[in-house]
C-alpha cells in the first residue's frame, strides 16, 4: 500500500501555455494547468459539465518533454503527487497554493 500513499492520476486538457523556466543549474521547470471535466444529470435530468482546474509542476526530463509537446488545449495524462506551500504576496496577504508535482506525463488526444 506504500505506493498508493499521495498519488494522484489525472486526465485533463492542458488550460494555458507551459511556463517554462530554465536555472542556472541547467534545470528546468514547467507550469502550467489542466481542466478535469465530470458530466453527470441533475435532478431535473439536464446534462451538467462540472470543470476543476489543477496547478501542476513538473521538474527535469519531464519539464523538457512538456516544453516540446505539450501546447494549451493538448489532452494529456499526468501522475504525481500532491504538494502544499504558502507565500506572502505583495500586500503582506499569506496565500496557499496546492499543486500536482507531475512526475509522469501520458500524451493524448490529437
Amino acid at each position: 500500500m506504500n505506493a498508493l500513499r499521495n498519488k494522484v492520476q489525472l486526465i485533463g486538457n492542458v488550460g494555458n501555455a507551459p511556463e517554462i523556466l530554465s536555472f542556472e543549474s541547467g534545470k528546468k521547470m514547467a507550469r502550467f494547468s489542466i481542466a478535469t471535466n465530470e458530466i453527470y444529470k441533475n435532478a431535473q435530468g439536464e446534462k451538467v459539465t462540472d470543470t476543476q482546474w489543477h496547478n501542476v509542476v513538473a521538474w527535469g526530463k519531464t519539464a523538457e518533454l512538456i516544453e516540446n509537446y505539450v501546447p494549451k488545449g493538448k489532452e494529456i495524462g499526468i501522475e504525481g503527487k500532491l504538494t502544499s506551500r504558502s507565500y506572502e504576496d505583495k500586500e503582506g496577504v499569506t496565500r496557499h497554493v496546492t499543486e500536482v508535482l507531475c512526475s509522469e506525463v501520458l500524451l493524448l488526444g490529437k
